[in-house]
């Protein structure tokens, strides 16, 4: 989503290169000097008001963290949306940034003829000094999001690769993905709560026993005394894949092939 801000005297408002006027969430939260946490703050609102995910915000995703390989969600709303949102946050700061909004509104109403249909020479000028500015800094944004779309391509590419893949996959293949060994990943399944061990067999517990995430196959074995018997073969659907990297993700363990990427 291309953006450009038009206004950042009280909370920055910015406008798509669709002419949508947008406010983000967190800086909202921030200007309107929110106690509760961000993230509780943003969802028990749209619960509470109805607010609809495409229609009155959108949700984005970015890296942060020291290596920029922690994903953090970020709302984007629509600029009715967050004057919604300072009203109803019902004190001095919601009602000045409700004002504000308002006042955008009609500052950007009166800047939206172009410079070319002013009649008054002066007032010409300056709009089309305006439109220039706007330009250059509509295209530093472009240049700026091309950056993060670029960084964010190969996530992207490692998530296509699992939900491409049909086929299932052993614990051992899945951990060198992600330069470990199936030992360490099964310690770090086992301290997630997500499997234990009995009789030399790992199991996972019953909340995730019915999702899908691993196929289990008899095999028929001999013992080395020539006696006969049979083991659990448990290997690892996509989904359960796709799982596991939300797991390694929350922790902050990458594949491989991201990490190659961030040092180039």
């Amino acid at each position: 989503m291309n953006r450009q801000i038009i206004a950042n005297d009280l909370i920055p408002v910015y406008q798509t290169d669709t002419g949508e006027r947008i406010v983000d969430g967190r800086e909202l939260h921030e200007g309107l000097k929110v106690g509760t946490k961000y993230t509780d703050w943003i969802k028990e609102r749209i619960r509470k008001y109805g607010f609809v995910e495409n229609e009155d915000f959108v949700i984005t995703l970015t890296k942060t963290g020291e290596r920029q390989n922690v994903i953090q969600h970020d709302y984007i709303l629509k600029l009715d949306m967050a004057k919604e949102l300072a009203m109803v946050e019902n004190n001095e700061q919601g009602r000045r940034a409700r004002r504000y909004f308002i006042e955008v509104e009609k500052k950007l109403e009166s800047l939206s003829v172009p410079s070319y249909m002013i009649d008054n020479p002066i007032k010409r000028a300056e709009r089309w000094i305006q439109e220039q500015k706007e330009r250059q800094a509509l295209e530093t944004k472009s240049l700026m999001l091309e950056q993060r779309v670029a960084e964010y391509e190969p996530k992207i590419s490692y998530l296509d690769r699992i939900l491409q893949s049909k086929g299932t996959m052993t614990i051992t293949q899945i951990a060198k993905d992600y330069g470990m060994s199936g030992q360490q990943l099964n310690k770090i399944l086992h301290a997630e709560r997500v499997q234990f061990k009995q009789n030399k067999q790992w199991l996972l517990y019953r909340n995730h026993h019915d999702k899908g995430y691993t196929k289990s196959e008899t095999i028929d074995i001999t013992r080395s005394n020539g006696d006969p018997d049979v083991t659990m073969n448990t290997r690892w659907t996509q989904k359960g894949r796709l799982f596991i990297h939300e797991i390694l993700k929350n922790r902050g363990i990458v594949p491989l092939m991201d990490r190659k990427s961030e040092a180039v």
